[in-house]
């Protein structure tokens, strides 16, 4: 569960990290200079990475139960869910940015 937080936290710094990176490249153009930020794209990445992580977490969690070695039903049922609402995080932000980019491609100049 709390890896699943600290994922949200960490999307919810990457999106506040999008306005930031915004407001920097503004400020750049005009002369004044501020802190690096890493690109979308790597912010992107790690997230894939730590879902597919918690995924891996899970499906170990299950075969232990499965193979019966010393694993609880209780945490197999934790890292699923873990997983799962990692996953559903990973699959809203997505489909946010397909939105975006689709309401972007729209615009007529």
């Amino acid at each position: 569960m709390i890896t699943a937080v600290n994922s949200m936290t960490a999307a919810t710094q990457a999106l506040g990290g999008l306005t930031s990176a915004g407001a920097q490249s503004s400020a750049t153009s005009t002369g004044v200079s501020g802190t690096a930020a890493s690109p979308f794209s790597d912010l992107l990445t790690d997230a894939v990475g730590q879902v597919n992580q918690l995924e891996e977490q899970a499906r170990t969690a299950v075969s232990g139960l499965m193979t019966g070695s010393g694993v609880d039903v209780h945490q197999a049922m934790i890292a699923t869910q873990k997983a799962s609402m990692a996953f559903e995080l990973a699959l809203a932000v997505r489909n946010k940015a397909v939105q975006a980019y689709q309401q972007v491609i729209g615009m007529q100049f």
